[in-house]
C-alpha cells in the first residue's frame, strides 16, 4: 500500500489505536504490483499474530488473474472488514451528462469514444466497469491508473470522460460542484449523497465496485491470538474520534469480524473470479 493511500490511513488508524492497549506497532509499507508485494510477504510470515495485512478488497482480485506465490483465501486468516467508501461514477461538473442514462445514451452511440479512468489494471473498478459496458451493450475505453486519485485528476482536467472512485477520493471535488456524481456502487444510497442512485436503482444490480478495506494475517495463526486481535480492532473501531476522523476522509467503519469476514471474503472471490470469467481476463 502506498504511504497516503486509503489503506495506509486505516492501518496507521489502527496501530494508534492499538498501541493505546500497550502494544508496539509499526506500520510498514510495501507496495508494488497493485499490492501483491505486500500481500505476498505478509503471507510468508510467521503465524504469529505479529503481522497483520491492512488491504482493499482488491487483493482477492490480483491473484486470480496474475500468476501469484499464494492464495488471497487458503493462505490467510480472516480477522475484519474495517471500512468502506462507496464508489461513485463521476464526470466534470461541465459535462452534458446529468444522469447515468445520459452518459450510456452517448455510449451506445459512440463505442468506445467515451473513457472510464480508474484505479487499475485488474481492479474491481475495472471489473464492474466491464459489466456495465456488457449490461448496457456499449464498449466503453477503460483508461487505467496507479491509483484513485490520479484518476480523479484527470476527470478533473477533462482528460477523460469520467472516472470511478472511492467516495474517499472525489469527496471534496464533489462538495464543491467540480465532479458530478451519476451513481454510487452500494447496496443503498450513500449517506453524503442522498440524491444520487445506487447502480442498482439505475438498473444494474450486478455490478460491484466494491470499494472495502480489511485486515487479515498469515493462515493458521491460533484462534486465541486471532481473537486478541479482533478484540483490539473491533474496540479501535467503536471509538468516536477513529468513526470522525474515517468519516472526514469520505469513509465509513464497516465492522464484520471473525466467521462473518471469513464469509464475505468467500463470497467477494467467487463474485470476483465470475467477473473475471466474463471479462475474459486472463491470468499472466
Amino acid at each position: 500500500m502506498p504511504a497516503g493511500a486509503s489503506t495506509d490511513f486505516i492501518a496507521r488508524l489502527m496501530a494508534a489505536q492499538i498501541g493505546l492497549e500497550g502494544v508496539d506497532t509499526v506500520v510498514e509499507n510495501r507496495p508494488g504490483a497493485s499490492g501483491m508485494i505486500g500481500t505476498e510477504f505478509v503471507s510468508r510470515q510467521p503465524h504469529d499474530g505479529n503481522t497483520i495485512l491492512v488491504t482493499p478488497g482488491t487483493y482477492l482480485i490480483d491473484a486470480q488473474i496474475r500468476k501469484a506465490k499464494y492464495h488471497p483465501v487458503n493462505d490467510f486468516e480472516p480477522l475484519c472488514s474495517l471500512a468502506a467508501s462507496p464508489s461513485v461514477l463521476m464526470v466534470p461538473s461541465s459535462s452534458p451528462y446529468r444522469t447515468l442514462a445520459d452518459f450510456l445514451s452517448d455510449a451506445a452511440a459512440r463505442p468506445e469514444q467515451l473513457s472510464v479512468a480508474a484505479l487499475g489494471p485488474n481492479s474491481a473498478s475495472q471489473l464492474g466497469l466491464m459489466t456495465l459496458a456488457r449490461e448496457s451493450n456499449t464498449r466503453l475505453t477503460f483508461v487505467p491508473f496507479p491509483g484513485s486519485a490520479p484518476a480523479v485528476t484527470a476527470v478533473l482536467g477533462s482528460h477523460v470522460t469520467a472516472a470511478i472512485a472511492g467516495y474517499s477520493v472525489a469527496s471534496e471535488a464533489i462538495k464543491s460542484g467540480h465532479l458530478r456524481a451519476l451513481a454510487v456502487a452500494a447496496d443503498s444510497r450513500a449517506a453524503p449523497l442522498p440524491e444520487v442512485p445506487t447502480f442498482a436503482e439505475s438498473g444494474f444490480p450486478t455490478v460491484r465496485l466494491d470499494n472495502w478495506f480489511g485486515a487479515v494475517v498469515p493462515a493458521k495463526t491460533p484462534a486465541d491470538t486471532t481473537n486478541q486481535l479482533i478484540g483490539w480492532l473491533t474496540k479501535a473501531i467503536g471509538t468516536p474520534e477513529v468513526k470522525q476522523k474515517l468519516e472526514l476522509q469520505g469513509l465509513y467503519p464497516e465492522l464484520a469480524c471473525g466467521s462473518d469476514f471469513a464469509q464475505l471474503i468467500r463470497r467477494r472471490y467467487e463474485e470476483y473470479g465470475e467477473a473475471i470469467k466474463q471479462a475474459g481476463l486472463k491470468s499472466e
